[in-house]
């Protein structure tokens, strides 16, 4: 069974629900296995991510799907804290030619999620991993891809302050399904050789 890794941070709990979704996609390809790897608070200290057995499952994984919201046009603090502690697998190399993916959520129908997304791209090809794209076309009978978002998956909730638990529309978790598929069957192919 080859693994692919969800890492993430979700504050309110809506970018958590699309990494459900990814992992539910993964999950429907025969031999692929999907590992949520939420971002915790308590993974920071001192403004530093440390948790070294965390990223040991990121160097064992066959692809790493990354995931943030989008917070005033970029990713999360937590999650940049992430990014930097990677910065040793860099070194090592050792993310080279894994299969690479990401997604954003935000409260607005733009919000910038696509600086998320090409900021998570940029951080994929810095380590030497391959980018998979989204390749839904967008759907307005079903909401598959209504944000009209190619390099990754986009979705975008109406603000919400009462407290009430986090949703997402149906269209961008069937979003968030099929590319998890897409993910696990173009890592599953690229580990085989098959095209």
């Amino acid at each position: 069974m080859a693994t692919i890794a969800i890492v993430y941070f979700s504050g309110s709990g809506h970018t958590h629900l699309m990494a459900e979704g990814i992992a539910e996609g993964v999950a429907q390809v025969p031999g692929m296995t999907p590992d949520l790897l939420r971002i915790q608070g308590g993974q920071i200290i001192d403004g530093r991510f440390k948790d070294e057995d965390f990223l040991k499952k990121l160097d064992s994984a066959g692809g790493i799907v990354f995931g943030s919201p989008t917070y005033m046009g970029g990713v999360a603090a937590q999650f940049k804290a992430f990014v930097d502690a990677a910065s040793y697998r860099w070194f090592q190399q050792a993310w080279k030619n894994k299969i690479a993916g990401g997604f954003t959520h935000s409260g607005s129908p733009s919000g910038d999620k696509q600086g998320t997304l090409l900021y998570l791209a940029i951080h994929a090809a810095q380590h030497g991993m391959i980018w998979v794209g989204a390749s839904e076309m967008p759907d307005h009978s079903t909401g598959v891809n209504r944000l009209g978002s190619f390099m990754g998956v986009m979705g975008q909730s109406d603000l919400d302050m009462s407290g009430k638990p986090a949703e997402i529309l149906p269209g961008d978790r069937l979003s968030a399904v099929l590319y998890g598929k897409r993910l696990a069957e173009i890592a599953q192919g690229f580990k085989t050789g098959a095209s």
